[in-house]
Protein backbone atom coordinates (compact mmCIF):
# COMPACT_ATOMS: atom_id res chain seq x y z
CA UNK A 1 0.00 0.00 0.00
CA UNK A 2 1.45 3.62 -0.94
CA UNK A 3 1.68 5.71 1.70
CA UNK A 4 -0.17 9.28 1.23
CA UNK A 5 2.82 11.34 0.88
CA UNK A 6 4.53 9.27 -2.00
CA UNK A 7 5.33 10.90 -4.94
CA UNK A 8 5.19 9.64 -8.15
CA UNK A 9 7.07 10.54 -11.56
CA UNK A 10 3.97 10.96 -14.01
CA UNK A 11 2.77 12.94 -16.14
CA UNK A 12 -1.01 12.66 -16.32
CA UNK A 13 -3.34 13.89 -19.67
CA UNK A 14 -6.45 15.12 -18.38
CA UNK A 15 -9.40 15.91 -21.11
CA UNK A 16 -11.75 18.56 -20.28
CA UNK A 17 -13.99 21.28 -21.21
CA UNK A 18 -12.70 24.53 -22.56
CA UNK A 19 -15.74 26.12 -20.49
CA UNK A 20 -16.10 25.61 -16.91
CA UNK A 21 -19.73 24.32 -17.21
CA UNK A 22 -22.91 25.02 -15.78
CA UNK A 23 -22.05 24.66 -11.84
CA UNK A 24 -19.29 25.84 -9.91
CA UNK A 25 -18.50 21.98 -8.67
CA UNK A 26 -17.10 21.10 -12.10
CA UNK A 27 -14.40 24.26 -11.92
CA UNK A 28 -13.74 23.17 -8.46
CA UNK A 29 -12.86 19.74 -9.10
CA UNK A 30 -10.70 20.67 -12.29
CA UNK A 31 -8.99 22.99 -8.81
CA UNK A 32 -8.80 19.77 -6.49
CA UNK A 33 -7.67 17.52 -9.15
CA UNK A 34 -4.71 19.81 -10.01
CA UNK A 35 -3.56 20.19 -6.53
CA UNK A 36 -3.38 16.36 -6.58
CA UNK A 37 -1.40 16.43 -9.29
CA UNK A 38 1.11 19.04 -8.00
CA UNK A 39 1.07 17.12 -4.57
CA UNK A 40 2.19 13.94 -5.41
CA UNK A 41 4.34 15.39 -7.91
CA UNK A 42 2.60 14.32 -11.28
CA UNK A 43 2.93 16.15 -14.04
CA UNK A 44 -0.33 17.58 -16.26
CA UNK A 45 -0.28 16.71 -19.94
CA UNK A 46 -3.36 18.95 -21.76
CA UNK A 47 -4.24 20.75 -24.31
CA UNK A 48 -2.99 23.99 -23.35
CA UNK A 49 -5.68 26.35 -23.23
CA UNK A 50 -6.26 29.26 -20.68
CA UNK A 51 -9.94 29.23 -20.17
CA UNK A 52 -12.89 26.80 -19.21
CA UNK A 53 -11.60 23.40 -16.82
CA UNK A 54 -8.69 23.55 -19.13
CA UNK A 55 -7.30 26.09 -17.19
CA UNK A 56 -8.60 25.83 -13.94
CA UNK A 57 -6.56 22.46 -13.85
CA UNK A 58 -3.05 23.90 -15.22
CA UNK A 59 -3.55 26.81 -12.74
CA UNK A 60 -4.42 24.86 -10.01
CA UNK A 61 -1.25 22.54 -10.89
CA UNK A 62 0.75 25.51 -11.78
CA UNK A 63 -0.40 27.98 -8.55
CA UNK A 64 0.81 24.55 -5.74
CA UNK A 65 4.66 24.75 -7.38
CA UNK A 66 3.63 22.14 -10.09
CA UNK A 67 5.22 20.87 -13.90
CA UNK A 68 1.92 21.56 -16.63
CA UNK A 69 2.40 20.96 -20.36
CA UNK A 70 0.38 22.15 -22.90
CA UNK A 71 -0.32 20.79 -26.52
CA UNK A 72 -2.53 23.24 -28.61
CA UNK A 73 -2.79 23.65 -32.29
CA UNK A 74 -1.43 26.93 -33.60
CA UNK A 75 -4.62 28.32 -34.47
CA UNK A 76 -5.87 28.01 -31.07
CA UNK A 77 -3.22 30.02 -30.15
CA UNK A 78 -4.05 32.75 -32.82
CA UNK A 79 -7.02 32.94 -31.23
CA UNK A 80 -5.19 33.66 -27.43
CA UNK A 81 -6.82 31.17 -25.68
CA UNK A 82 -2.99 29.21 -24.94
CA UNK A 83 -2.26 29.78 -21.57
CA UNK A 84 0.90 31.93 -20.96
CA UNK A 85 2.25 30.30 -17.82
CA UNK A 86 2.96 26.93 -18.48
CA UNK A 87 5.67 24.77 -17.90
CA UNK A 88 6.07 24.38 -21.17
CA UNK A 89 4.17 24.34 -24.38
CA UNK A 90 4.15 22.64 -27.40
CA UNK A 91 2.33 24.40 -30.76
CA UNK A 92 1.50 21.61 -33.64
CA UNK A 93 -0.24 22.00 -36.51
CA UNK A 94 -3.34 19.73 -35.96
CA UNK A 95 -5.47 18.31 -33.70
CA UNK A 96 -4.27 14.91 -34.49
CA UNK A 97 -0.70 15.97 -33.54
CA UNK A 98 -1.89 17.30 -30.82
CA UNK A 99 -3.68 14.01 -29.48
CA UNK A 100 -0.72 12.01 -30.73
CA UNK A 101 2.23 14.25 -28.49
CA UNK A 102 -0.30 14.19 -25.84
CA UNK A 103 -0.44 10.37 -25.89
CA UNK A 104 3.32 10.04 -26.22
CA UNK A 105 3.84 12.84 -23.15
CA UNK A 106 1.73 10.67 -20.91
CA UNK A 107 1.42 7.82 -18.64
CA UNK A 108 -1.90 8.08 -18.02
CA UNK A 109 -5.30 9.62 -18.87
CA UNK A 110 -8.27 11.61 -17.18
CA UNK A 111 -11.77 12.43 -18.75
CA UNK A 112 -13.24 15.18 -16.57
CA UNK A 113 -16.46 16.91 -17.75
CA UNK A 114 -16.82 18.34 -21.24
CA UNK A 115 -17.78 18.78 -24.30
CA UNK A 116 -17.55 16.61 -28.04
CA UNK A 117 -13.62 17.16 -28.09
CA UNK A 118 -13.50 15.51 -24.61
CA UNK A 119 -15.58 12.62 -25.68
CA UNK A 120 -13.89 12.22 -28.58
CA UNK A 121 -10.03 12.67 -27.35
CA UNK A 122 -11.35 10.16 -24.59
CA UNK A 123 -13.06 7.66 -27.29
CA UNK A 124 -9.70 7.69 -29.36
CA UNK A 125 -7.59 6.96 -26.12
CA UNK A 126 -9.66 3.82 -25.34
CA UNK A 127 -9.80 2.29 -29.01
CA UNK A 128 -6.07 2.45 -29.00
CA UNK A 129 -5.89 0.70 -25.60
CA UNK A 130 -8.65 -1.87 -26.74
CA UNK A 131 -6.45 -2.43 -29.88
CA UNK A 132 -3.48 -2.82 -27.84
CA UNK A 133 -1.72 0.48 -29.21
CA UNK A 134 -0.62 1.40 -25.90
CA UNK A 135 -1.49 0.08 -21.89
CA UNK A 136 -1.89 3.31 -20.09
CA UNK A 137 -4.86 3.62 -17.98
CA UNK A 138 -8.09 5.93 -18.43
CA UNK A 139 -10.27 6.68 -15.93
CA UNK A 140 -13.20 8.86 -15.74
CA UNK A 141 -13.54 11.73 -12.94
CA UNK A 142 -16.93 11.10 -12.29
CA UNK A 143 -18.60 14.93 -11.09
CA UNK A 144 -21.58 14.76 -9.19
CA UNK A 145 -22.55 12.15 -11.12
CA UNK A 146 -21.47 13.60 -14.65
CA UNK A 147 -20.74 10.60 -16.45
CA UNK A 148 -23.34 8.46 -15.19
CA UNK A 149 -25.43 8.36 -18.57
CA UNK A 150 -22.76 7.64 -20.84
CA UNK A 151 -21.81 5.04 -18.15
CA UNK A 152 -24.75 3.66 -18.10
CA UNK A 153 -24.91 4.01 -22.14
CA UNK A 154 -21.20 1.51 -22.21
CA UNK A 155 -23.30 -1.26 -20.14
CA UNK A 156 -26.25 -0.98 -22.58
CA UNK A 157 -23.64 -1.32 -25.79
CA UNK A 158 -21.97 -3.93 -23.37
CA UNK A 159 -24.97 -5.46 -23.06
CA UNK A 160 -26.21 -5.80 -26.76
CA UNK A 161 -22.40 -7.23 -27.46
CA UNK A 162 -20.77 -4.41 -29.05
CA UNK A 163 -18.26 -3.85 -26.39
CA UNK A 164 -16.61 -6.47 -24.31
CA UNK A 165 -16.82 -6.75 -20.53
CA UNK A 166 -13.11 -6.99 -20.69
CA UNK A 167 -12.92 -3.72 -22.47
CA UNK A 168 -16.07 -2.33 -21.03
CA UNK A 169 -13.68 -2.75 -17.46
CA UNK A 170 -10.75 -1.07 -19.16
CA UNK A 171 -11.87 2.36 -17.93
CA UNK A 172 -11.82 3.05 -14.21
CA UNK A 173 -14.15 5.78 -12.99
CA UNK A 174 -14.00 7.68 -9.58
CA UNK A 175 -15.69 11.02 -8.17
CA UNK A 176 -12.29 11.93 -6.17
CA UNK A 177 -9.96 14.29 -7.45
CA UNK A 178 -7.07 13.48 -4.89
CA UNK A 179 -7.82 9.67 -6.16
CA UNK A 180 -6.19 10.26 -9.65
CA UNK A 181 -2.66 9.75 -9.08
CA UNK A 182 -2.71 6.76 -6.85
CA UNK A 183 -5.36 5.13 -9.59
CA UNK A 184 -2.77 5.88 -12.34
CA UNK A 185 0.07 5.09 -10.64
CA UNK A 186 -1.37 1.63 -9.14
CA UNK A 187 -3.16 0.20 -12.69
CA UNK A 188 -3.04 -2.20 -14.46
CA UNK A 189 -4.47 -2.98 -17.94
CA UNK A 190 -4.87 -5.90 -19.76
CA UNK A 191 -5.04 -6.21 -22.69
CA UNK A 192 -7.54 -8.91 -25.13
CA UNK A 193 -7.69 -9.29 -29.00
CA UNK A 194 -10.97 -7.46 -29.57
CA UNK A 195 -11.66 -9.98 -32.51
CA UNK A 196 -11.08 -12.99 -30.32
Amino acid sequence: MRKETEEFDLNICVFCGSSDGLRPVYRQAAHDLGLALAKKECGLVYGGASVGLMGGVADAVLNAGGKAIGVIPKKLVDKEVAHKYLSELHVVDTMHERKALMANLSDGFVAMPGGIGTLEETFEIWTWMQLGFHAKPLILLNVDGFFDGLLSFLDDMTAEKFLKPVHRQMVAVTSDPASIPDLVANAKTVYQDKWI
